[in-house]
């Protein structure tokens, strides 16, 4: 755990410390500070980065939107090793694995939009 911002570490990535399923948002909670993450489920799913939704070479989206249905929800969640997660969608997706670190770079709380600019 770091010192300075309460975050549990594994080789330089972060690791949350809990992620729960609320109807339509998945809430990542990174530290014990009150860093939480309010993730609306249907972006999540359209973000997925899985060789099937993103062209592997030039990372073009391959995911027609379309194709997901606004009501889309996270049916499980399956930690991956040290460094992700999987998660099976209602849509019948749950072939993408969701790194810490592509979370926290897409993390919704305010501070992390602003320093994004």
């Amino acid at each position: 755990m770091s010192p300075e911002n309460n975050r549990i570490t594994r080789g330089g990535a972060v690791l949350p410390r809990a992620i729960r399923r609320r109807g339509p948002i998945l809430e990542v909670q990174w530290d014990d500070q009150g860093h939480l993450g309010a993730f609306e489920t249907r972006a999540v799913r359209l973000a997925c980065p899985c060789a099937g939704c993103v062209e592997e070479m030039t990372g073009r989206p391959l995911l027609d939107p379309a194709t997901v249905p606004l009501d889309v929800t996270a049916e499980a969640l399956e930690p991956v090793g040290g460094y992700g997660l999987r998660i099976r969608w209602s849509d019948g997706h749950s072939t993408g694995i969701y790194t810490y670190g592509f979370l926290l770079a897409r993390c919704p709380c305010p501070a992390c939009t602003a320093s994004r600019g």
